[in-house]
């Protein structure tokens, strides 16, 4: 998969790690890129196909995949934050968490599919984190959700093998965004997170871990779990 003269199309485009991964593919070379927004008028990257995209709309997601019949290359990075908790939480927050990562990257996939097959198979990134794998008191929802999409994303690269569609999933811990403005931790530069996305997208990767926490946190799926939660809680 080559982003030199590729076609791309990202979702959450207008701020944040999408606004970096629409200006490093055009840097990169992409004859073209859709960036993708609920509010397009909001993405403010020149020399982009501006394009209304609300994943969590199926009719929206079918309207955009007919537009951008030409893509070889989706990025599924659109996404929310609700900082909310499963037992005690808002229901309806809880289910905005799924209804965007899990059902609105599906309902992406789902569409755009025939298309990256029609044009010779290309790629699909999902940006994942690295809460695909531990829970955080005070953000389980996003957890839960992005363990599904984590799920997701490995689903369909076997299904999508078959028309050589390369499946990519990226880890992160906390980007300095929009997103985690509330969260006082460690955080890593957007754009780093981007080039390594892109980097592992043309070595042909099926992950990504971005940073080293995502790292550390991937090798202590091997040990006790106790360890890693007595090891972080007083910094996670």
């Amino acid at each position: 998969m080559r982003i030199s003269g590729s076609i791309a199309l990202v979702t959450g485009a207008n701020r944040g790690i999408g606004r970096h991964f629409a200006r490093q593919l055009l840097e990169r070379g992409a004859a073209k890129v859709y960036a993708t927004a609920r509010n397009p008028e909001q993405i403010d990257t020149p020399g982009v196909d501006k394009l209304r995209l609300d994943i969590t709309d199926p009719r929206s997601v079918e309207e955009a995949a007919a537009v951008a019949s030409d893509v070889t290359l989706l990025i599924n990075n659109a996404g929310i934050s609700t900082w909310t908790n499963l037992v005690t939480g808002d229901l309806s927050k809880i289910r905005s968490e799924l209804d965007t990562h899990f059902y609105g990257t599906l309902s992406m996939v789902r569409a755009f599919a025939p298309v990256l097959g029609a044009n010779g198979g290309g790629g699909i990134l999902n940006v994942l984190s690295a809460l695909s794998w531990f829970s955080y008191n005070g953000a389980n929802a996003y957890g839960a959700a992005k363990a599904a999409e984590w799920s997701l994303t490995n689903g369909i690269r076997l299904e999508l093998a078959g028309q050589g569609t390369l499946v990519t999933g990226l880890h992160l811990g906390s980007a300095d965004t929009d997103m985690s403005a509330g969260y006082d931790g460690e955080k890593v530069d957007p754009a780093d997170v981007v080039r390594a996305a892109l980097d592992g997208i043309e070595a042909g990767r099926i992950e990504v871990l971005a940073d080293e926490w995502s790292a550390y946190v991937k090798a202590s799926l091997a040990n006790d779990p106790s360890a890693f939660y007595t090891a972080t809680a007083p910094v996670r």
